[in-house]
């Protein structure tokens, strides 16, 4: 399906291009609007935001394209994407938006829809909104005394922390833990540190003041290597970091070594398994989880279920097989007893439970199984479709040749930015490394 706005995630650009504009924005409102207003009730949206400089501007084309066509619009200002799905459901509206691009710099942003179930909407209903707004809207307007109200919700943080801490068992508490959060100047600056803080953790938090143009700058989930070295300066006994919109996490143990998403999902699944929480026979995974995680989980009689890359694939395997606990390496955890979408700060509290339960240091707890040597490279591009090149296909063959059957290549286009991802894991890390290179070169001189 070819998308002209829309890619695997909302719609997502750099601000002021033509992919991302003020009046992509107010069509996208007004859009989404119409197609949401069904039945004689009052329509409303909740609208989130992360702290990008450009959250202002879009958030206010937005508002006017929204109560343009009758909508009432609820303001909740800077909150993670996973508490703007779940107040979409708590506050029965018709239709949520997140404006985020995410773990991308500040240059970009982007507008993710949910429905009022709180899920993230379908490819069909993504299509249906850009039709919309390429097809002419005057005549979807409301009249003069239908027109939407916009107003501000000023507890909508504390809404989301309460929610949080009721996500964490009622029997344990953080007491006596010291935990280093790093929230990358983003969404959950404010919100995640209160949550440790209030279940009894003594909480040492970066990333905590943002500017509008620094959020995931050398910080948070992408760029732990700050988290690791204030554990260690601080002695944490753990470190969690989050993304721009704090739907996903990475964490650290007490030494500053790295628990990735493909951790998290053995920890929380060995965890769930053991008192019966578990659905499913195992838990959901992406093409690009490690093998080790597949051979811990057939260890413990559980099963890896494979998606497509992006939390939205994850879900639906998650809903197609029965499973409640599903996720991506990079630290899209999904829960779907707490959450419709991937949601950080409560992934870190369920490894937080069991640390709190047995007592024993992370590094012991969280490092269940030793990954196989996995090497990823990013390529960038300005166009074309290098992936359909001869070359880099016959590259991609030679790879996979030099692995054998104990290896295997994963090279696929971004969906959020012009890039070619290259994956390789295998049994030898000087192997792996030379394939995802070779592969990488021949890209990049078809890119050239």
């Amino acid at each position: 399906m070819t998308r002209k706005y829309f890619g695997t995630d909302g719609i997502r650009g750099r601000t002021n291009t033509a992919r991302l504009t003020p009046e992509i924005a107010l069509k996208a409102g007004m859009a989404a609007g119409r197609i949401f207003t069904r039945g004689a009730h009052r329509h409303r949206v909740v609208i989130g935001k992360d702290t990008r400089l450009s959250g202002y501007m879009i958030e206010s084309a937005l508002v006017s394209g929204f109560t343009a066509v009758g909508m009432d619009v609820f303001q909740f200002g800077p909150l993670p994407t996973p508490a703007v799905a779940m107040l979409t459901r708590s506050l029965r509206a018709d239709l949520g938006v997140m404006i985020t691009a995410s773990h991308n710099p500040f240059e970009d942003n982007g507008i993710k829809f949910f429905g009022p179930d709180g899920q993230k909407l379908s490819d069909e209903v993504e299509a249906e909104i850009e039709a919309l707004m390429d097809a002419g809207l005057e005549q979807g307007l409301a009249q003069s005394a239908s027109i939407g109200r916009a107003k501000r919700i000023d507890d909508s943080q504390a809404r989301y922390i309460e929610f949080a801490k009721r996500t964490f068992p009622r029997n344990l508490k953080l007491d006596g833990l010291r935990i280093a959060i790093d929230c990358a100047n983003g969404a959950a600056y404010k919100v995640a540190p209160e949550v440790l803080w209030e279940l009894g953790a003594d909480t040492v938090p970066l990333g905590i003041t943002p500017d509008g143009t620094n959020i995931n700058l050398d910080c948070g989930s992408t760029a732990p290597q700050a988290l690791c070295a204030k554990v260690r300066e601080v002695r944490a006994d753990f470190g969690i970091a989050l993304d721009g919109d704090a739907d996903r996490v990475v964490m650290t143990d007490e030494k500053g070594q790295i628990i990735d998403g493909d951790q998290i999902l053995a920890l929380i699944a060995r965890s769930w398994s053991a008192n019966g929480r578990l659905k499913g026979g195992g838990v959901v995974g992406t093409v690009m989880s490690n093998a080790g995680l597949d051979h811990y989980l057939q260890s413990l009689k559980l099963k890896l279920a494979r998606s497509a890359v992006g939390d939205r694939y994850v879900l639906e395997e998650m809903a197609k097989g029965g499973f409640n606990v599903g996720g991506e390496q990079s630290g899209h955890i999904i829960l779907s007893d707490f959450a419709t979408t991937g949601d950080g700060l409560v992934a870190a509290l369920q490894v937080l439970a069991v640390l709190a339960q047995e007592g024993k240091p992370a590094s012991e707890v969280a490092h269940l199984y030793n990954p196989l040597p996995q090497v990823l490279e990013n390529v960038r591009f300005k166009k074309g479709s290098p992936l359909d090149d001869a070359r880099v296909k016959a590259s991609i063959e030679d790879a996979n040749a030099r692995l054998g059957a104990h290896g295997r290549v994963l090279v696929r286009k971004s969906g959020t930015e012009p890039l070619i991802r290259v994956m390789a894991e295998g049994e030898d890390e000087k192997t792996v490394r030379a394939v995802v290179r070779q592969i990488a070169s021949t890209i990049e001189e078809v890119a050239a």
